[in-house]
């Protein structure tokens, strides 16, 4: 049963993002992308979107009748006040507060107020978001509890419920490759490896089996890791 609502895709052109939006093609009656332009070292992933959403309406029929408008907003401004290792050309290490210095303060709840003041003028009702508190570098505003008080202030402050939706939140990153080969198997995952982008350091020059990157960069050493363990679980199934 396909859900009547609308729904807004947080959409960065990266692994998790592509997951959600195909989670969310297979779910709701249409479906919308937004992503954001804030300065962002790895700022290449802004160049796959299109791809990606042209690849995702080629894989399904039905995903290419629900797939509607990108929205693109730029958020200079918060690389501009943000001193992080994903703005600016630095090293990336732990801080003193445990978290690592590629945490951007408040960008997760930014996204999701843009996102919602779009979905609210697109007659939208849902957000996805890509948000993980399982595989993840220990980011606050990646938390659920974190996303379950900014939905119930976005539902207040609009004055209309506003659902945000995490289908990451407590899968890894080995069952987020799994979810994306059950919405739309080989083919999908294909996708994901070719034409997506994790890379912290927008390194796009060498081709891993997980995709491309650096491969030395947490993001990448995250996508390397869940990719082993989905084809190890999948070789253990067979």
């Amino acid at each position: 049963m396909i859900d009547p609502r609308s729904a807004l895709v947080l959409f960065s052109g990266g692994q998790d993002s592509t997951a959600c939006l195909a989670w969310a093609l297979a779910r709701y009656a249409r479906v919308e992308t937004i992503g954001f332009d804030y300065g962002q070292r790895h700022r290449i992933e802004l160049d796959c979107r299109a791809g990606v959403r042209e690849a995702l309406a080629a894989l399904n029929p039905d995903w290419a009748a629900r797939l509607g408008d990108d929205h693109l907003l730029d958020l200079a401004l918060l690389g501009q006040v943000s001193d992080t290792a994903l703005t600016s050309d630095r090293a990336i290490e732990f801080e003193a507060n445990g978290l690592p210095n590629t945490f951007v303060p408040g960008r997760n709840l930014l996204f999701l107020g843009f996102a919602a003041t779009i979905a609210y003028r697109r007659g939208a009702s849902v957000l996805v978001g890509g948000m993980c508190e399982t595989d993840f570098s220990g980011y606050p505003d990646c938390r659920d509890n974190t996303l379950k008080a900014m939905q119930v202030a976005l539902s207040l402050g609009l004055a209309t419920p506003m659902t945000i939706e995490t289908p990451l939140m407590f899968i890894t990153k080995a069952q987020t490759w799994a979810l994306t080969d059950s919405l739309g198997g080989t083919a999908l995952n294909e996708v994901i490896v070719e034409k997506t982008h994790t890379c912290y350091l927008g390194e796009r020059g060498a081709r891993h089996d997980w995709g491309y990157g650096c491969g030395l960069c947490p993001a990448c050493q995250l996508r390397a890791a869940g990719h082993a363990g989905f084809v190890a679980g999948l070789a253990k199934n067979a």
